[in-house]
């Protein structure tokens, strides 16, 4: 139990935080199984509009503070990086 005025405020500030950055980790875990789904499905085209869509949330999620700058820039680089070789698949078979 917080014991001055200020404690308190404190605690509903984080309360109010905590729940936000639940839902901010919430849609980027949706929006990389979308992602990573449509990849697995072989739909390059779909996972590239997809792409584009987690990337964007991952640099605004660090932009806020809910996930680390390096963090978002690994998650970015790691979907990139299958992307491009998903992309390079059929070519290779072709």
């Amino acid at each position: 139990m917080p014991n001055t005025k200020s404690a308190e405020k404190r605690v509903r500030g984080n309360v109010r935080k905590a729940a936000r950055n639940q839902s901010i980790k919430s849609r980027l875990k949706t929006l990389e199984r979308k992602y990573v789904t449509a990849l697995t499905a072989g739909k390059v085209d779909e996972a590239k509009t997809a792409l584009l869509s987690v990337a964007s949330a991952y640099a605004k999620a660090s932009k806020d503070g809910v996930v680390h700058k390096s963090t978002a820039q690994r998650k970015r680089s790691r979907l990139q990086l299958r992307l491009n070789a998903a992309a390079a698949a059929p070519k290779a078979a072709a």
